[in-house]
């Protein structure tokens, strides 16, 4: 293939998607091209059963992490529309810019499958002064949860109206990007296509592919933050007042020992906990759906300590990595530990944990995260249990179920200008690939914003 588009957009997740979608309506006389390299939504099956097949296999493409609807498809749906947490893109486009988009992204989701699902808020919440008299920080947030259920649907309805009118082009990593006469080309697997204007936005798992673009182009960028942590399930019941007033509570913690941030992370009320594979690192996340009929009998989320550095050292996400491989070297993926044996300094075992209150919903290894984490960042953890403990009663009940690690790797964050643009014009760097965007709201956000100057 050797064809010229106006438009490329690389990576089918929520900024292409967004971007692609806004572009359509804005300039249907414009040709536009989606390079993904990963499946299209109704190919991506991980073969994870609990059953057949208990662990990751390495899949050649992974289906939780890449194709249409990036790693967000098989999410529990949650936009936040919020400046307080989820990236920097107000710090490019203003606060009220920002938040107009992450409701049109919402007013999009409405009308595609998402109608009917709650939207929560903070906004006068009782709990928020419950956390303050506790030493906690509920932060303030708009969020509609559609679940994984409804989410998929929404990605169904959105490339069905996208599929006759934008080419779409599946199992198709873009391997370089290079600047031409006019434009740019992107070199694939038995080919190349050119384009006006080109957007990148290959969100997390692209995050080493962004780098070597970079490098390339000698566009600058820093990189100096990963977040380490667990997953914690317990009963739904524990934070089901909470779940029910909120969905999300998103609660920050200053430990009193190191003064780090403790955070709450992606919570699944009655979800499930599952497996990542990102760069063939086993990580862990969560999912939670809006069906009753798929819902648990637990809650779970992260808890994660953000680590920033300062120079020489330049590769955050290569220290996530390492301690990510440790965990798969010890437990053959992710390991499980129950907080009464974490506390009481021994590893768990099957009987232990088959003895619990808390049945697992993820087959993991039982094992110690002690010889896994940095003492620093499960000392925090185990002071936030705590904390929680005091709003949540039972969140520190010695079955609970720590998974890890979980590990949020970020982008190195590209130069990029207040449209998104790198210093060659007509390049934009979107979503969680740019480093600027770290959810689903506002990697949408930016792909709307984008396709809004292209169209001008």
């Amino acid at each position: 293939m050797d064809k010229h588009f106006d438009v490329i957009i690389i990576g089918a997740g929520p900024g292409g998607i967004y971007s692609a979608y806004e572009l359509m309506k804005l300039r249907p006389d414009l040709s536009i091209a989606v390079f993904e390299a990963g499946n299209p939504l109704d190919k991506r099956h991980c073969p994870i059963d609990g059953d057949k097949v208990k662990t990751c296999i390495g899949c050649p493409t992974c289906s939780i992490m890449s194709g249409f609807g990036g790693a967000g498809a098989f999410s529990d749906g949650k936009y936040n529309i919020t400046n307080d947490f989820g990236g920097t893109l107000y710090e490019h486009i203003g606060r009220a810019n920002a938040t107009k988009l992450m409701e049109y992204v919402d007013e999009i989701n409405m009308t595609h499958g998402g109608e009917g699902t709650r939207l929560y808020s903070t906004s006068g919440s009782d709990f928020k002064k419950r956390c303050i008299q506790n030493h906690l920080k509920l932060l303030d947030a708009s969020v509609r949860h559609l679940g994984t259920d409804k989410n998929y649907v929404v990605l169904e309805n959105l490339y069905r109206e996208m599929k006759d009118h934008i080419s779409f082009f599946f199992r198709t990593p873009v391997e370089h990007i290079s600047l031409v006469d006019g434009g740019f080309r992107v070199d694939f697997e038995g080919g190349s296509a050119t384009c006006a204007k080109c957007v990148v936005s290959v969100g997390r798992s692209g995050s080493k592919w962004m780098q070597q673009v970079s490098e390339e182009l000698n566009i600058p960028t820093k990189s100096d933050r990963v977040d380490l942590g667990v997953r914690v399930e317990l009963p739904a019941v524990v934070f089901e007042d909470i779940t029910k007033e909120l969905y999300e509570g998103k609660i920050v913690y200053r430990t009193q020992k190191f003064e780090d941030n403790v955070r709450t992370f992606c919570m699944n009320p009655r979800g499930a906990v599952v497996n990542e594979n990102t760069n063939g690192i086993i990580t862990v996340n969560g999912h939670s759906y809006e069906d009753p009929a798929l819902q648990t009998e637990n809650t779970n989320f992260a808890l994660l300590v953000s680590k920033h550095f300062s120079e020489p050292f330049k590769n955050s996400n290569e220290y996530g990595e390492s301690i990510a491989r440790l965990s798969n070297m010890l437990g053959g993926g992710v390991i499980v530990q129950r907080f009464g044996d974490l506390e009481r300094g021994r590893r768990s075992n099957e009987k232990r944990i088959e003895e619990g209150t808390v049945r697992p919903t993820l087959k993991a290894t039982p094992g110690d995260l002690s010889l896994v984490l940095p003492k620093r960042i499960l000392d925090g953890i185990i002071e936030m249990i705590h904390a929680l403990d005091r709003i949540a009663p039972g969140t520190a009940n010695d079955d609970t179920l720590l998974y890890g690690v979980e590990v949020k790797f970020y982008n190195m964050e590209v130069d990029v200008d207040e449209n998104l643009e790198t210093e060659y014009p007509g390049l934009y760097v979107i979503g969680d690939g740019s480093g600027v965007t770290h959810s689903l709201s506002h990697a949408s956000a930016s792909g709307i914003y984008v396709a809004r100057r292209i169209a001008m």
